[in-house]
């Protein structure tokens, strides 16, 4: 038996060029991942925008959580709105880490994109087995010249789609004052 990568698990259900690009882009550095702006979302943005999403579902009657994470899936901010569930802290940081750490890979923006793409695929089930990955719909990527800088991700609105819609809207509040 050869010494080397083991076919049991993840490796079992990927085809290996496609299992080395997942575990390259997850292992690359955020400098890596942003490659030509070095642009990082500043705090007072990404608050801007987490409040934003927060507010949009709450006038819709929606309790939710919304997390920002930079390229890298660390947590800038974190905000749980007024009456949501303990849940939805965890579920709103996991869609915007698998849109900031996978989006720069794959080349989507909107975690609904994504979960389109990869459904029903051989690959699916084991992307979603990754840690801190959420195959839902509920997470934007903030561009910064055409590079994802840093993600929105929303949990507790009645639906996926409801939360992103909520993202996309901390997003616009912000979108005038990113680099294009």
């Amino acid at each position: 038996m050869s010494k080397g990568i083991s076919t049991r698990g993840i490796g079992a259900r990927l085809p290996g060029a496609l299992l080395a690009l997942i575990l390259a882009g997850l292992a690359a550095p955020a400098a890596a991942q942003v490659r030509g702006s070095g642009w990082e979302l500043p705090l007072a943005l990404a608050n801007e925008a987490a409040l934003e999403a927060v507010r949009a579902c709450s006038e819709k009657g929606w309790p939710v959580s919304v997390a920002v994470v930079d390229v890298s899936g660390e947590t800038r901010v974190l905000v749980k709105g007024d009456h949501s569930t303990t849940h939805t802290r965890t579920s709103s940081f996991r869609k915007a880490y698998t849109v900031a750490t996978l989006g720069p890979v794959f080349g989507f923006d909107t975690l609904s994109a994504f979960v389109e793409k990869t459904r029903g695929g051989p690959s699916t089930q084991a992307l979603a087995s990754l840690p801190d990955i959420l195959l839902l719909a509920g997470g934007v990527g903030v561009k910064a010249k055409g590079e994802i800088v840093a993600a929105i991700g929303v949990g507790g609105a009645p639906g996926g789609e409801k939360d992103e819609a909520c993202a996309a809207a901390g997003l616009a509040k912000i979108a005038d004052r990113l680099p294009h």
